[in-house]
């Protein structure tokens, strides 16, 4: 075989090696945009699903915090975020259809061009080839009958010399001669038509048949080249075409943002949380010096009828009245719900435990009249622990601060009038379905029908009866909150000595441990005496009389207010014992006293001590 007949062969081996290596390529960069793709819709997915999980729970107290406008900014971020996430979707199914599902069908239609034209260059090789070998075979007979024919000459000549050979055999070496010659003519003209025609054939080869295949293969090669740049292309404006919508969706995120006004959140807490109480007045100056005669401040809460001094302050019962506890105290037992006291430690060697949970409160004995005034103008207070250990409040919202018992009332009306008028609209329909029954009797039994209206009828009294009852007690509330434009109304003649409200058991006015809150409704507006000894026990200025003794049974540390620490194996003195919340109240001098766990220490009671005050 010719030289340039391997060159070629090795120039085929080449271009297939380098074309495949091209639909790698390709292959390649689909996998990439695949893997692209998944990314998008993980991340589309997993964004949903934040979104989601952020989204309010319906008929949950986190729909009531979408009043405010921050939290409708954030609720708008999460709906964008939600929009967001469906352009990444966008992104990842125009990439499949655009570039990952074209390419995968071009590259089949590339390997198929590409095996056809490796073919025909494969084809025409094994051609040229074919020549080649006709033609080595011609010159190889034409070869051959040469020297035949040679051989026969110099036979012929040999016995044509030898005078011992006869004529005839003379004669047949000649004709034997010549039939070789003639052989050899025809060997040379088969030779050279072979040898023109495998001339031709190898120009066509080098000059047409190759080039065309070598341009075909170079042509596949750049349109696949082109392919994979458009590709890229593509890639890009796929990301392109959302990026105006995430532009949108951004640009939302900052307008709620911008939409967040802080003055009407911070007015709707205080809309929310209002009490309606009035603050009480100056304190009255108590001279010590004089005993018997008690300086009254012309401002204080006393009487000013008969200018009296209806409370008398010791030493003792000094902060004791309860709006004025320290850091918003009263807030705090309204709001924060009762936590039972930790639980002794498990362990053998007992141990400092930290007061984790909300522990109770020093007592807060009121300032008798003060106190009582302060009660009357309003819905009485009582013992705080009472309202938790009672379960559910009242029909009547009497153990809400003023304010906020007028909000509940008027929600409540505002409720059975909505049922009030859906029951109104029923019963309109009924009616005119009765009247469509009695015109045309195919078309219904008009009697069927009374039953229906008869129990829309009891529906409709029973909660108009309801509505009037909210309405009675929310005229009551109204006409007893205080009203800015008349400062004398704490003065009225409601806060006579002898007509002043009567506040029961002195632990039900004072701050509890467990910070409960309770009202009586039925003596909001009650007015009789005070009892003989009211103003004895909250003017009494000495401290609570020990009731027994305590060991320490394990280490206690006190960090919150109205607590106490203790060490493991220390003896105090009892001055409360335990009511059923787990606290026991204890003092280990005159000036340290307050709460520990009741688990914590072990109590022994003297029975005979007299005077130990029990609260309920």
């Amino acid at each position: 075989m010719g030289p340039c007949c391997f060159s070629a062969q090795d120039q085929f081996d080449n271009l297939e090696k380098h074309t495949q290596w091209g639909i790698d390529v390709l292959e390649k960069y689909i996998k990439f945009v695949k893997e692209r793709t998944e990314i998008e819709i993980n991340y589309a997915k997993q964004l949903r699903n934040l979104s989601k999980k952020y989204q309010p729970k319906k008929n949950s107290k986190e729909e009531d915090e979408y009043k405010y406008s921050s939290c409708r900014a954030f609720l708008a971020t999460l709906n964008e975020i939600n929009d967001y996430a469906g352009q990444h979707e966008v992104i990842s199914e125009n990439m499949t259809s655009q570039i990952t599902t074209e390419l995968a069908r071009y590259v089949q239609e590339l390997k198929q061009e590409r095996k056809s034209h490796f073919h025909d260059g494969r084809k025409a090789q094994q051609h040229i080839e074919t020549c080649w070998k006709q033609l080595e075979s011609s010159k190889r007979r034409f070869e051959r009958d040469c020297k035949e024919a040679d051989r026969a000459q110099q036979y012929f000549e040999k016995m044509d010399a030898d005078i011992n050979v006869t004529k005839a055999d003379v004669e047949k070496a000649r004709q034997q001669a010549q039939l070789r010659h003639q052989m050899a003519e025809e060997s040379k003209a088969e030779y050279s038509s072979t040898l023109q025609k495998f001339n031709h054939e190898q120009h066509e080869h080098y000059h047409t048949h190759i080039p065309n295949i070598f341009q075909k293969i170079q042509e596949m090669e750049e349109r696949r080249i082109v392919r994979l740049g458009e590709s890229m292309k593509t890639f890009a404006e796929v990301d392109r075409q959302v990026i105006p919508i995430i532009g949108r969706c951004l640009d939302e995120i900052t307008k709620a943002a911008e939409s967040i006004n802080q003055k009407n959140d911070s007015q709707m807490v205080i809309e929310a949380f209002k009490s309606g109480f009035e603050p009480p007045g100056d304190v009255d100056f108590e001279d010590f010096t004089q005993p018997i005669k008690r300086t009254i401040s012309e401002s204080s809460l006393s009487n000013s009828k008969d200018g009296k001094s209806e409370s008398r302050f010791s030493s003792k019962s000094k902060g004791k009245l309860w709006p004025f506890i320290k850091k918003n105290k009263l807030m705090s037992l309204l709001t924060s719900p009762h936590q039972p006291p930790p639980p002794p430690p498990s362990s053998g060697s007992p141990s400092a435990v930290p007061n984790g949970p909300q522990s109770p409160k020093q007592q807060k004995e009121p300032l008798s009249h003060r106190f009582n005034e302060f009660m009357t103008s309003k819905p009485k207070i009582h013992c705080f622990r009472s309202l938790k250990r009672g379960g559910a409040g009242p029909e009547d919202f009497s153990n809400l601060p003023p304010e906020q018992r007028r909000k509940k009332l008027q929600q409540k009306v505002d409720e059975l009038n909505k049922d009030i008028q859906k029951e109104l609209d029923q019963r309109d329909a009924l009616t005119k379905m009765k009247d469509v029954y009695i015109k045309n009797p195919q078309m219904g039994d008009a009697a069927s029908v009374d039953h229906k209206l008869a129990e829309l009828g009891q529906n409709l009294e029973k909660l108009r009866l309801e509505e009037q009852k909210f309405l009675g007690w929310l005229a009551e509330v109204e006409g007893r909150l205080p009203v800015r434009t008349e400062p004398a109304r704490r003065q009225s003649g409601l806060y006579e000595p002898q007509n002043t409200l009567t506040v029961n058991n002195c632990a039900q006015d004072r701050e509890s441990p467990d910070g409960s809150y309770t009202e009586e409704p039925s003596q909001e507006s009650e007015l009789k005496a005070p009892p003989p000894d009211f103003d004895d026990e909250f003017d009494d200025e000495e401290p609570l009389p020990t009731i027994g003794t305590c060991k320490a049974l394990y280490t206690f540390e006190g960090q919150n207010e109205g607590t106490i620490s203790v060490t493991e194996g220390e003896t105090l003195y009892v001055i409360e014992e335990d009511k059923g919340d787990g606290w026991t109240r204890i003092r280990r001098n005159e000036d340290e006293e307050g709460y520990v766990p009741t688990s914590y220490v072990d109590v022994f009671l003297d029975k005979n001590v007299k005077g130990a005050k029990t609260y309920i």
